[in-house]
């Protein structure tokens, strides 16, 4: 476990916007938050689509984190919420509403250069990436195919799923990822 001053250093960095930072936060806590929603939702989909949204909503308020707390005591709080939200959504029988602030995140989203994720992603033999690929989950497949092979950019992405701007990047975020992880492990074994 990284020593506390490291993390408030990065969530500093994640304040002013780094998109590395944000991706370490993601490592360090997605195990936690998932977790946690998986004991309480007993649904592997549900506990990953409320873990998606509520590092999209941390990443969007992270400017509203306290840090007398701590982060993951911040995180679970978000996901407790959703969760709750869910349930109450789901026993109204209502659509899912939509996030005001999607026109906010447009403007913040950034497309930097290719990351350690994308240089192996674009490094790999197509048939063997394809086949990586198809190990994803449906949903992280699909933001893969959109992103990577038909070019779109995360607001275009956000309109074909119906999605929060917010999700879509931490839905391809953690695919990323993933993949990366299967490509290095199918490269381990050759």
């Amino acid at each position: 476990m990284p020593p506390e001053d490291d993390i408030r250093k990065t969530i500093e960095k994640a304040r002013s916007g780094d998109q590395k930072a944000f991706s370490q936060l993601l490592d360090r806590y997605w195990p936690e938050v998932y977790h946690f929603q998986l004991k309480r939702t007993r649904n592997e989909n549900d506990a990953e689509d409320i873990t998606i949204q509520t590092f999209a909503r941390a990443f969007d308020k992270i400017d509203t984190y306290d840090a007398q707390y701590g982060f993951n005591t911040w995180l679970i709080t978000i996901s407790k919420n959703l969760h709750v939200d869910l349930l109450r959504k789901r026993k109204r029988n209502v659509l899912e509403q939509r996030e005001n602030n999607s026109n906010e995140a447009m403007k913040r989203v950034l497309d930097e250069s290719p990351s350690a994720e994308d240089q192996l992603i674009i490094e790999q033999n197509l048939k063997t990436l394809l086949e990586n690929i198809r190990k994803l989950k449906a949903g992280y497949q699909q933001v893969i195919e959109l992103r990577f092979f038909r070019e779109m950019s995360y607001a275009e992405i956000a309109q074909e799923l119906d999605e929060p701007i917010g999700n879509v990047k931490v839905k391809l975020l953690r695919a990323k990822k993933l993949l990366a992880s299967l490509i290095s492990q199918s490269g381990n074994k050759h």
